[in-house]
């Protein structure tokens, strides 16, 4: 990695942490300036504009949760292991993958959710891109018989997603020391309800 590449990097990584504490929208060409200690002319050498940098804080957020939530889990065997990983390092990031704890993804969709453009759409596409993982990962653990045939893969994640949502909120916002153990129970539950009669296993 270059000089150059390293400056950008670093501008990236301070513009992720800034998001995570005033918002992305907040974060200016100006505002970035005066946290790095680089002149505004100079970040607009690496971004040409706002938008731009906004753009590329988006894609580190899918780059550092692909690394901790999807690579992990998709080294596990197919089925439920598998799933059961997923679900546990989406835990594991929202607790973890900021300083303050939080998930960055979940604090963009709320930002985001009435302001149309291109950064909403980039984050609308790497939701459905981890949705549509998080669906063949589901899908093979019918197929491998871990899960009932007649499984609703879209009803399910739309409850993982719920009980990760469900969990940030009780983390993050109102703090409720068994957010955790919530978390997971519910999850038990929906695997229960989906889980294959134990003669059917393979």
């Amino acid at each position: 990695m270059n000089k150059g590449e390293r400056t950008r990097k670093d501008i990236i990584d301070k513009a992720f942490l800034m998001a995570g504490d005033i918002g992305l929208e907040a974060v200016s060409l100006g505002a970035l300036a005066s946290e790095t200690g680089l002149s505004k002319s100079g970040l607009f050498a690496h971004f040409k504009s706002k938008e731009a940098l906004q753009l590329e804080v988006i894609d580190e957020v899918t780059r550092r949760f692909t690394n901790s939530v999807m690579r992990p889990a998709l080294t596990q065997p197919r089925g439920e292991p598998r799933v059961r990983v997923f679900f546990e390092r989406y835990l594991d990031w929202i607790a973890h993958s900021r300083p303050n704890g939080g998930c960055m993804y979940m604090s963009l969709f709320h930002e985001y959710d009435d302001r149309p453009g291109p950064v909403r759409d980039r984050l609308v596409a790497s939701h459905f891109d981890f949705c549509n993982t998080l669906s063949r990962i589901v899908s093979a653990a019918r197929d491998e018989g871990h899960f009932r045939p007649d499984v609703d893969v879209d009803l399910f994640v739309f409850e993982f997603n719920g009980i990760e949502m469900a969990y940030h909120h009780q983390l993050k916002f109102l703090q409720v020391p068994r957010a955790l153990e919530l978390a997971r129970a519910a999850f038990e539950h929906l695997l229960a309800r989906c889980r294959a009669p134990s003669d059917q296993l393979t």
